[in-house]
């Protein structure tokens, strides 16, 4: 039988140092482990594949965001071929939608932020920790506290065919980036980027046209 320690005496979590957890206090937490972890949980970690699997597209484990439910609603879409290395975070609630096409590459710890609409096109790359969204945190009202403002919009955020991001780069709300356009890492992406360029900074600035060789050149 375990030792029934004074209070004071006891290690672990500050609902415990209060005292005994109370069974509504017990239900609200289990009704939060439930939604936070959902995509940890065995039926819903095969469900994700199996919609994943239609679509011809595959994600490693863990997932995080309401990734089954926007599968599910038609407001998360993803093309054939596309890649999810593990933590990436997809989160699109209401009526937000994500778009990702075909044969795109996210890697460990993308996130992709829907407020109303971000498009992703084909053939795309994310490499570690970058931040794709299209809204930020609202923070105009001092009376009350900053996470519960909401969020505003400038727009839908539009990433075209064969972009390539660096590490850490965030693109921030209603920009858009052209074909085959590369931005360096951890570049802050606050307005539009032109096709075929190569682009870095915060906030990302063109550097320079990408000189395509043509056919007949040498070397």
């Amino acid at each position: 039988m375990p030792r029934d320690y004074p209070v004071a005496d006891r290690r672990g979590p500050a609902i415990w140092q209060a005292g005994r957890m109370d069974l509504a206090q017990a239900r609200l937490y289990f009704q939060k482990w439930r939604w936070y972890e959902r995509n940890s949980l065995p039926w819903n970690r095969l469900a994700i594949h199996r919609e994943m699997a239609r679509r011809g597209a595959f994600a490693r484990r863990p997932i995080q965001g309401n990734v089954l439910e926007a599968l599910r609603e038609g407001r998360l879409e993803v093309g054939e071929g596309t890649l999810f290395e593990p933590h990436v975070w997809i989160t699109a609630p209401g009526d937000a939608r994500v778009r990702i096409g075909q044969g795109c590459f996210l890697n460990i710890g993308v996130m992709v932020a829907a407020h109303e609409l971000v498009e992703i096109g084909d053939h795309c790359m994310f490499a570690n920790g970058c931040f794709v969204t299209d809204a930020s945190h609202r923070f105009d009202d001092p009376d009350k506290p900053v996470p519960w403002q909401g969020f505003t919009t400038k727009g839908p955020t539009t990433i075209h065919d064969n972009v390539w991001c660096g590490a850490n780069v965030v693109v921030t709300s209603g920009v858009t980036i052209g074909d085959r356009c590369v931005v360096g890492a951890n570049s802050v992406v606050t307005q539009d980027l032109p096709a075929r360029t190569i682009c870095a900074g915060a906030p990302a600035k063109v550097l320079r046209q990408i000189d395509y060789k043509t056919t007949g050149d040498p070397g």
